[in-house]
């Protein structure tokens, strides 16, 4: 899908950030929407059902998290959280909610765009692809539950496969502590995030080419884990 053929809508109470956007997300050939109010955001939604939604949690008329439960409720659009810095608990809360990421203000052009194609990918992806992750040295066979390094198969046990394979699925998006522990144990009582961390620092010492220096498999302090897909 081109640029051009996507509507981005901006829900932001500040009246810069609205107008930085649009001439950004115009200038790469967006077409953009804007809302400043909540209400504003869930009317334009309805009339206009935008591809992807940009969503500050700090509205005037109603709390952000309440504005992407109404969206969510009725829509699987992307959604990213536009999110004032150290806001870890909003961030968690997005996500667990149904956000599909988040952009931390201030915030770079490049890192936006990249999670707006992130998010579109996710939504357009063709039904049926060959279900084979391949981000730099390491690729991940979903079928065949084949991991491999720099083309050599390494065996991860059980645990450490589900986590690989959850954050391969959502690849480029970070999942949330709850998100990944949901989806990995069925018994979800007593399990803490630093059971995560174990699993994780294990996962790096096979995937990564330097564990302490990670460039795959990265740490969203205080939220959760995402696995950047690099160019093989």
């Amino acid at each position: 899908m081109k640029s051009n053929d996507v509507t981005v809508l901006v829900v932001d109470d500040e009246t810069p950030i609205r107008r930085f956007l649009q001439k950004t997300l115009s200038v790469h050939d967006y077409r953009v929407l804007e809302a400043e109010t909540g209400a504003a955001a869930i009317d334009t939604m309805q009339r206009y059902s935008p591809d992807v939604v940009i969503l500050d949690l700090g509205l005037p008329d109603m709390d952000g998290l309440q504005v992407l439960g109404k969206i969510r409720s009725q829509s699987a659009v992307p959604i990213l959280i536009l999110s004032a810095r150290g806001d870890d608990a909003g961030k968690v809360a997005a996500l667990d909610m149904g956000a599909d990421d988040y952009v931390t203000k201030p915030f770079s052009t490049e890192e936006l765009m990249a999670r707006i194609r992130t998010a579109l990918r996710h939504k357009f992806a063709t039904a049926g692809a060959a279900p084979v992750f391949q981000s730099g040295q390491l690729k991940v066979d979903l079928t065949k539950r084949i991991v491999s390094v720099n083309g050599e198969d390494i065996k991860l046990p059980r645990k450490e496969y589900d986590i690989l394979a959850q954050l391969v699925t959502h690849a480029g998006r970070v999942l949330t502590h709850t998100q990944l522990i949901k989806a990995i144990w069925d018994d979800q009582s007593g399990v803490d995030p630093q059971y995560l961390r174990v699993y994780v620092r294990r996962i790096r010492d096979k995937i990564e080419e330097n564990p302490r220096q990670p460039k795959l498999l990265m740490t969203e302090t205080g939220v959760g884990y995402r696995l950047v897909a690099l160019d093989p």
